[in-house]
């Protein structure tokens, strides 16, 4: 069992990978919080929480970012968000396996920001791959690394 500081945070309102999250969590015995702008469906368990932040611009966003702590983990594919978690010591995880580091998210961010820029003058940049089943087995992969990891360090540091 993980020790239970460890939070899940979801920033559930575009998440493919909640039900994942839910199982991982619930074989580790973690409390889950998913945050949404407005109303979202959990399933019952004692272990999942469910916020609605309000409809404001980054609403979720913001409720995630105001409480997350060293040792938590946020599943988000909002790069601003996933910054912000991991300045404050959070490990961040995309849905699709990618974990954000403080090593990767500078550039990660700069890379948003420009192709944000190209869309805004017109220019036809695509989107994201479609999520894959591959994507759903990294990401397995990637918040039960995340998991053991904040729980080694947690026991070293005891």
């Amino acid at each position: 069992m993980t020790d239970a500081l460890t939070r899940i945070y979801v920033d559930a309102d575009a998440c493919p990978v909640k039900d994942e999250v839910y199982k991982v969590a619930e074989r580790h015995h973690l409390p889950v919080t998913v945050v949404a702008g407005g109303f979202i469906r959990v399933p019952q368990h004692p272990l999942i929480e469910r916020v609605a932040a309000g409809s404001g611009m980054d609403a979720a966003d913001d409720w995630i970012a105001e409480r997350i702590k060293p040792g938590d983990i946020v599943i988000t594919a909002d790069i601003p968000l996933a910054s912000r978690c991991v300045k404050a010591g959070a490990t961040a995880i995309a849905p699709n396996g990618k974990p954000f580091t403080e090593e990767s998210i500078g550039m990660t961010l700069a890379v948003r920001n420009l192709m944000t820029d190209l869309r805004s003058t017109g220019e036809i940049t695509g989107g994201p791959r479609a999520f894959s089943p591959r994507d759903r087995s990294t990401f397995l992969s990637a918040l039960d690394s995340a998991i053991r990891r904040i729980a080694r360090r947690r026991a070293a540091s005891t």
